[in-house]
């Protein structure tokens, strides 16, 4: 065994020893002022955000999804990034070709593939109450949550640009006046091990508080048999903080929250001609844990930020202030083709390597403001109202490198992006009981969205010379949804909603392979949607179900690779989706708990004349070409747009003594399959795909001691995640089997 694994064991082991002892003085200190907490065995209100004021879930008008704790331990269990959700919940699907630091959301088969650190996309990420605009922010890793929300469909009122696909909204556990906290521990294979701890209570007085932290690592598994180094890539060392300090007197209240996140490890690994010729299958003798490269890889992170919440209840009236600041840090370099040599520099492979790619991404400075203020009605018989303004102010720089593989790894070529975004909006909604079963809510909003984009090339390692290039788009425009909500009986509720919403104009300058930028102009969308909310069986079942249909103009799209390494943006004339969601909930016996969710997802672009590049690295391509030999997309599948969505989760306990539980737990998502260009092949999709996770254990003292023995991936199914078509057939691959174990203890 080395020595590194040797002490990270010895120092999981010590802080295993040491929680033990830590949980058992918790119990004593909390047993005393706590009951003995009675088991659950009916379902309980879930109460949610999603329109800027607490309501019941089943009393929102709108397709939402509410991921609780217990859940998104289970997922990250084997040090998953918030790309865990994916597949968790119906029609969201998330990938990365980034390793852990850059997520890429769809919701209804909405999304961006773009690559580039400026990328804008139509998924919005919202932490405690503050956007995450870039992509670098959206990473946040997930701990000590109350629950994750997610908004399906244009969210344009209440959260304004860049949300036409939906929102995924983070909450935090907030600090309160009753000490509360936990501490988890868990290693598994592949060096994969996972501290997460939390303790909040009174900090006298009027004020409370809450500290939480994560830390995450996993040991370099990979060997690249080019340098013939073992165990070189595929590990990180993930840590994250978060704190909390909560002021409340009479009607105010002021929350001040600080978190920082800090990411070493490896960016993405590439596999080189890991895709079979004709086939969306893993070539002959392909092996996950190895690779041969002759680049480097290396990525870093630094992100922190803090916001301020105020709040005045003025009686009838509250009045909402809410201040962030996002900054961030990065550095990713990789090597892009995957591979060794080339065919003007033998020995080249695996395969056919037409030329080598290695580059870096850097986010030397990204800065964002944001300020809400809101004012709204208190719990009025029929009407209830808000109105808001919000401002936001993002500078980021961007510096984008060209290394040369075969002269040591020289720099050969560098451009720095900046950008400068303002945007502001004005926003308004009402709910109004018009009769005992039917309420009518409304909402619009008004945005102004510009940008002042600059790019400079010092060096281009293809021989292009110094150039400079600017573009400042901008727009405001109106969006706005209208809801009715009929009662049926106490348990069941159907609404109709019709909704649009936008995103901004983007722009993107990646000059180190060319010439140009690209600009896409602001894309549009009105959606359409039925559903249903339902409770019975004595509170045992919950169902909410749901229809849609939406046509989006001027869809943005990114044109990635093709035959140059360079991301274009493009506009699609006209987008239409459809399709069917549900969700369920139930007890099926007082130690029985299942839930499951599905959604049935329609894409289609419908733009005759809309062409892009296709592969440049020996592909099928099934789309029909114009003259330039560009692939006509019209009728496609947006792409990493599955049709099929399942998640199921089911847990069975059986008791044992007067405090004691033996339990297990499983959990299943399935997605079908997706294509990851714009441009129909043969190759360049991911076959359907199945995970499953599992858990067993005991716990004691009435929940709040647990072990449990827990695997991940548990057919060690092996998947094309993503590729990259302009070098050779690259492909992006899921992780292996992580099989561990984990030690809870809670306040």
């Amino acid at each position: 065994m080395h020595v590194a694994t040797s002490l990270r064991l010895a120092v999981l082991a010590a802080s295993i020893a040491a929680a033990l002892p830590l949980g058992a003085a918790m119990a004593q200190q909390a047993a005393p002022a706590k009951p003995q907490p009675a088991k659950t065995t009916e379902l309980q209100t879930v109460n949610v955000t999603a329109s800027k004021r607490v309501e019941n879930m089943q009393k929102v008008p709108m397709a939402l999804t509410v991921l609780t704790p217990d859940k998104l331990a289970a997922f990250g269990q084997s040090g998953d990034t918030v790309l865990q959700l994916a597949s968790r919940a119906p029609s969201v699907y998330a990938e990365t070709s980034y390793g852990r630091e850059f997520p890429r959301f769809y919701i209804r088969g909405l999304g961006n593939s773009d690559f580039d650190l400026n990328a804008s996309q139509p998924v919005s990420m919202v932490y405690d109450d503050i956007v995450q605009e870039n992509p670098i922010l959206k990473g946040f890793p997930l701990f000590d949550l109350a629950q994750v929300e997610v908004l399906r469909g244009p969210q344009g009122t209440l959260f304004g640009r860049n949300s036409p696909a939906g929102v995924i909204k983070f909450e935090s556990v907030r600090p309160s006046q009753e000490t509360s906290g936990y501490a988890r521990v868990s290693y598994g294979s592949l060096g994969t091990a996972n501290a997460e701890a939390a303790l909040g209570g009174s900090l006298g007085g009027h004020w409370s508080g809450r500290v939480s932290a994560l830390a995450q690592h996993r040991n370099d598994w990979i060997d690249n048999t080019f340098t013939g180094q073992k165990n070189a890539l595929g590990g990180y060392d993930d840590r994250a903080v978060r704190l909390q300090a909560l002021y409340e007197d009479g009607g105010f209240s002021a929350l001040i929250n600080g978190h920082a996140r800090w990411l070493e490890g490896s960016a993405m690994v590439n596999r080189a001609n890991a895709i079979e010729l004709g086939d969306p299958s893993f070539v002959p003798g392909f092996d996950r844990d190895k690779v041969a490269q002759d680049g480097r890889n290396k990525q870093h992170l630094f992100s922190w930020g803090s916001n301020l919440h105020l709040a005045w209840n003025l009686g009838d009236l509250t009045f909402t202030s809410i201040t962030g600041l996002e900054r961030a840090t990065t550095y990713s370099l990789g090597d892009v083709d995957g591979g060794y040599g080339a065919v003007f520099h033998p020995p080249m492979g695996p395969g056919f390597i037409p030329f080598p790619v290695e580059t870096a991404d850097a986010l030397p400075h990204d800065r964002q403001i944001t300020q809400e203020f809101r004012l709204a009605s208190n719990g009025q018989d029929k009407l209830n109202w808000q109105v808001g303004a919000y401002w936001f102010d993002e500078d980021i720089a961007i510096s984008n490198f060209d290394y040369a593989t075969f002269n040591n790894h020289a720099l050969d070529g560098y451009a720095m992006q900046t950008q400068r975004t303002k945007a502001w909006a004005l926003f308004g909604s009402a709910n109004y009981q018009l009769a005992d079963d039917f309420e009518l809510r409304a909402g619009a909003r008004w945005s102004h969205d510009s940008r002042d984009f600059k790019v400079d090339r010092v060096l281009s390692p293809i021989g292009g010379g110094p150039l400079q290039l600017t573009a400042q788009p901008h727009d405001a425009r109106w969006s706005g949804d209208l809801t009715g909500t009929w009662t049926l009986n106490p348990n069941v509720n159907v609404y109709a909603r019709v909704a649009n919403g936008f995103r901004a104009p983007s722009v993107q300058g990646r000059v180190l392979f060319a010439d140009f930028i690209s600009q896409a102009k602001p894309e549009t969308i009105t959606s359409y949607e039925l559903g249903v909310k339902t409770t019975g069986m004595d509170n045992h079942v919950r169902f909410n179900a749901d229809v849609y249909g939406y046509n989006m103009h001027n869809q943005q799209l990114t044109a990635v690779g093709g035959d140059i390494n360079v991301t274009r943006l493009i506009n699609a004339k006209k987008t239409e989706g459809y399709g069917a969601e549900f969700d369920l909930e139930a007890y099926l016996t007082p130690n029985f708990v299942l839930t499951a969710g599905g959604s049935y997802n329609f894409t289609q672009l419908q733009d005759p004349g809309l062409a892009v590049a296709v592969c440049g690295s020996g592909c099928t391509v099934l789309d029909p070409l114009n003259a330039a030999g560009n692939a006509l997309v019209d009728g496609n599948t947006l792409p990493n747009a599955p049709k099929w969505i399942g998640t199921l989760t089911a847990r069975y306990g059986i008791p044992y003594g007067e405090s004691g539980e033996f339990f297990v737990y499983t959990d299943w998502n399935y997605r079908s399959e997706v294509n990851f260009f714009l441009y129909d092949s043969a190759e360049f999709r991911g076959k359907p795909l199945l995970e499953g996770g599992v858990r067993l254990g005991y716990n004691w003292d009435y929940g709040r001691r647990e072990v449990a023995l827990y695997g991940r991936n548990i057919t060690d199914k092996r998947a094309i995640t993503g590729a990259i078509d302009f070098n050779n057939r690259t492909a992006f691959v899921n992780d292996p089997r992580i099989i561990g174990v984990e030690f809870r203890a809670e306040l």
